[in-house]
């Protein structure tokens, strides 16, 4: 399917805010948005999935937390983040 025109209603303070990160990342307003629905669309996937299988089995999650070995947490979830980006971007 092609592209398709709408129009929302959000709130201005926020748009202009959108609008600057969109323009920070030198990327447009629209090519953002597709990215934020198909992340929120994978999101939505995995945790159909993930509950089928919690469903399904009976299963305990450890771990332990760990610290990275340099830099700041945020900054490596970012690092993360742009390259599922990236990846999904592909598609």
């Amino acid at each position: 399917m092609g592209r398709v025109k709408t129009s929302i209603y959000v709130n201005g303070d926020l748009w202009k805010r959108f609008r600057e990160s969109a323009l920070q990342k030198r990327v447009g307003v629209s090519h953002l948005l597709e990215e934020i629905m198909r992340d929120e669309l994978v999101d939505d996937f995995l945790s159909e999935v993930l509950g089928e299988v919690a469903e399904s089995e009976e299963y305990e999650l450890d771990f332990e937390p760990i610290k990275p070995a340099e830099g700041v947490v945020s900054e490596l979830v970012r690092a993360m983040r742009d390259e599922r980006r990236d990846r999904l971007s592909r598609y």
